[in-house]
C-alpha cells in the first residue's frame, strides 16, 4: 500500500516565477555555485525553489490561451463525489480532499505501486469530464495545471499529518471533506 498526498493548481493560477516562488524546470547557476558544466534543476525533489522572477512571469502570463481558471462553489460540489467515484472505481482509499478556488489536495491510500503521477491523472481526467459536461470547457482545453505534486506519505504518522494539513490547514476552502468522518467538516 501506497499512501499520497497530490495537490493540483487550477490553469494560470501558479505560474513560472510567482511571488510565492515556483517549481519549473529552468536551470541556472546560483551565486556562490562551483564554476561546472551542469546547472541546477529547479523541479527535483530536494533542489530550491525559484524565487520571485517577474520576468518568467510575465512572460508566462503572455503565454496563457484564456485567464487563469478559478473554480467556483458549485464547481467544487461537481468535483468531490466525482473524486471519490474515481477512487471508488480504482479501489483506491480516499482520506480526505480540500477543494479551493485555485487547487486541490487530497490524500489517496493505493495497493500496489501505481506511478503517482498516473493517480493524479486519473483524478484530473475525471474532475474535467464532469465539468466539460456541466460547463463550457476552458478556452485553455484543461482545467488544471499540466503537472501536480504527488507526495509519498512513508509512514501512517505522515498520512495523518497529512490528513490534518488537508482537513484543518487549508486557506477559504470550498469544500473539505473527510472518510474518518464520512462527510463535509
Amino acid at each position: 500500500m501506497r499512501h499520497w498526498l497530490l495537490t493540483n493548481t487550477t490553469y494560470g493560477t501558479w505560474l513560472p516565477g510567482n511571488e510565492r516562488g515556483s517549481v519549473t524546470s529552468v536551470r541556472d547557476r546560483r551565486p556562490g555555485d562551483p564554476d561546472v558544466v551542469s546547472r541546477i534543476e529547479h523541479d527535483r525533489p530536494s533542489e530550491p525553489w525559484e524565487e520571485h522572477l517577474p520576468g518568467i512571469q510575465r512572460s508566462s502570463t503572455a503565454l496563457l490561451k484564456c485567464p487563469p481558471i478559478l473554480l467556483s462553489q458549485a464547481k467544487a460540489e461537481l468535483l468531490l463525489p466525482q473524486f471519490q467515484e474515481t477512487a471508488a472505481h480504482r479501489n483506491w482509499e480516499l482520506h480526505a480532499v480540500a477543494i479551493m478556488s485555485s487547487h486541490f489536495h487530497m490524500v489517496v491510500t493505493v495497493s500496489g505501486d501505481p506511478d503517482p503521477k498516473r493517480v493524479l491523472t486519473d483524478f484530473k481526467a475525471y474532475g474535467s469530464r464532469i465539468l466539460n459536461r456541466t460547463y463550457e470547457k476552458p478556452l485553455s482545453k484543461t482545467w488544471w495545471t499540466m503537472r501536480g505534486s504527488t507526495r509519498k506519505l512513508a509512514t501512517l504518522t505522515a498520512r495523518s499529518a497529512a490528513i490534518h494539513y488537508v482537513l484543518y490547514k487549508q486557506p477559504n476552502p470550498l469544500i473539505v471533506w473527510s472518510a474518518e468522518h464520512g462527510r463535509l467538516i
